[in-house]
């Protein structure tokens, strides 16, 4: 197997003071990729209005870059592993703000969805490569802390991204204003490759050990060992699967993508297995998901996305459909729940090697407590009991719960897993949690629309919450199994290595 993990790589991993301004580097990268996807929610009624785009535009404003984000992840994980992280990395940055120049000097709604697209395709480069680093670079209790610092990033972007975005729309106007929400992107970037290039470690790109071979006989012998069919299965699985739940064309016949998905990915596996039984390198050690750890950790936080991302959608709809809010009111009212997760995960990241899985479990708790309090409050409103704006109360447990689930869950998945796949086994990872977020999405806003056929804003929205809740019972079995198996293993581990009294009588 060919990797960049040399000897005095490891050393590196543990000593070199390089490592916290890489960190600095990848919490700049989170929160300029984050800070764009929601300034773009903002900026959606102004781009229709600039660029007289239809709803099925809009809709492909979003879910173009979702699509191929997904698509990319795996493959774009499995490359850093092999040929280097840091190049790809400032590769998947620089294609990122090119296409965020090009976003925001779109003629057309056309040209804005192929920006997007290929913003996807960078940021899909650019994911898997940070979360591999932080392995690499971070042990113990430190690689807690930097997930910890990750996910305090994720709520400080969430939450300053529709205000930055509103305050730009207001200074530039309905057609400047929403095309500086994507060109806000460029400074960002600029300061990040600058530092990539000062502070990454060289080489950038790694073609594997140096044999006497070529460069260019060591790239292609590296450009095989990214298992070209295995890539090309399992992206075109992923495009298959998420399809028809990003694009709602009207057509049932759209659905039949998703068993033939299935099957790509059945065919992909066999796959795998046979390229691995060949002696090759395959694209996705599944010996990996025999890792306990790593199997359940996965689909925890599959299960958690599924349920958890489509909560602040039901919010937006409600707020402003069924309670009249404004724009600007219904994003104010998550900023408290973003900043709460951001304190969540930096005390959570401090404490997940000592605490483990208790964490999690507790912060998936506190998420399905914050949906029943939602629901009491939606329903106490529609009674007139109170306002709408106890929700602040009821979602600051939804901001707890994402501090204290997602970084640490993150963290304890991939304790196990060889650093020779830590990029590809963090895009699995990834590409979970964008299944079950598109997955997700689609079907709950399905049940709210389908039921406000026949009732009011308050009993469709507390069923959306009620089967968010649900699903998050799921996602908290899963918690306590692995919790009860690490705790047995300990127990097995602690008797095996107790010592033996040497009574006298004993002979």
């Amino acid at each position: 197997m060919h990797n960049n993990t040399g000897s005095a790589e490891v050393f590196a991993a543990n000593q070199d003071p390089r490592r916290w301004r890489i960190l600095a580097i990848l919490l700049t990268t989170i929160f300029m990729s984050l800070v764009s996807v929601s300034i773009v929610n903002v900026a959606l009624p102004t781009i229709q209005h600039s660029l007289n785009a239809t709803s099925s535009d809009l809709q492909w404003v979003l879910s173009g870059y979702a699509l191929t984000f997904g698509v990319i992840l795996v493959a774009a994980g499995r490359a850093g592993d092999i040929m280097g992280r840091g190049g790809l990395f400032i590769f998947g940055v620089l294609i990122f703000t090119l296409s965020s120049i090009v976003a925001g000097f779109a003629p057309n709604a056309n040209w804005l969805n192929g920006a997007r697209f290929v913003q996807g395709l960078g940021s899909g480069l650019i994911s898997p490569q940070g979360i591999g680093m932080i392995q690499h670079y971070f042990r113990g209790a430190e690689r807690g802390r930097a997930f910890g610092y990750f996910g305090s990033m994720v709520g400080v972007s969430v939450a300053i991204g529709p205000v930055l975005g509103g305050l730009l729309i207001e200074l530039g106007g309905p057609d400047l204003g929403w095309r500086l929400t994507f060109l806000v992107n460029v400074p960002f970037a600029t300061l990040i490759i600058i530092l990539s290039l000062m502070w990454f470690p060289r080489p950038l790109i790694s073609l594997g050990p140096k044999t006497g071979e070529s460069n260019i006989r060591r790239l292609l012998r590296n450009l095989n060992d990214l298992d070209p069919i295995g890539s090309v299965l399992l992206g075109l699985a992923v495009l298959v699967i998420l399809f028809p739940f990003v694009e709602h064309s009207g057509s049932q016949l759209i659905w039949l993508l998703f068993p033939a998905g299935l099957l790509i990915v059945y065919i992909w596996i066999r796959w795998e297995r046979f390229y691995t039984a060949s002696g090759r390198n395959p694209m996705v050690d599944l010996a990996i998901f025999s890792t306990p750890s790593f199997a359940n950790g996965a689909l925890i936080m599959t299960l958690y996305f599924l349920g958890m991302t489509s909560i602040w959608v039901i919010v937006a709809m409600y707020l402003q459909l069924g309670a009249g809010k404004s724009a600007l009111e219904t994003g104010m009212i998550g900023i408290p729940s973003a900043l709460l997760s951001s304190v969540a995960a930096n005390w959570a990241g401090r404490r997940v090697h000592s605490l483990g899985r208790k964490i999690v479990i507790g912060g998936i708790w506190l998420g399905i407590f914050g949906m029943l309090l939602s629901i009491l409050v939606v329903t106490a409103h529609s009674y007139g009991y109170i306002s709408i704006w106890w929700l602040v109360v009821s979602l600051a447990f939804i901001g707890i719960a994402q501090g204290t689930v997602i970084s640490p869950n993150q963290t304890l998945t991939l304790e196990e897993v060889p650093l020779e796949y830590a990029g590809s086994s963090g895009a699995i990872m990834q590409t979970g949690q964008r299944i079950g977020t598109s997955v997700g999405i689609a079907v709950i806003t399905a049940v709210v629309f389908f039921l406000l056929n026949h009732y009011s804003w308050a009993v469709a929205v507390s069923a959306g919450f009620g089967l968010v809740a649900l699903i998050l019972t799921l996602s908290l079995i899963i918690a306590y199994k692995d919790y009860y198996r690490r705790r047995d293993n300990s127990l097995i581990l602690d008797e095996a290595t107790k010592p033996v009294p040497n009574y006298p009588f004993d002979n």
